[in-house]
């Protein structure tokens, strides 16, 4: 795959970070990383047929409300 990546800097909550370090953990014979897995959730969110607006705010307010 030859696409362009921009780095970016990200912070993310430490249970998020041991779940994306337990996914690369055992995906190790893709010699996977953190940043790679979360390219490709991210791909398959902006790929998916909802509205993708309306669901990244949806998600925003139920982790505010504590409900993620």
């Amino acid at each position: 795959m030859d696409v362009k990546k921009i780095k970016i800097g990200i912070a993310v909550d430490k249970d998020v970070l041991e779940k994306l370090d337990k996914i690369a953990n055992a995906s190790a014979y893709l010699d996977t990383s953190r940043s790679e897995i979360i390219n490709v959730i991210l791909r398959a969110f902006f790929k998916s047929n909802v509205n993708q607006t309306e669901k990244a705010r949806e998600l925003v307010i139920r982790y505010r409300k504590d409900l993620l």
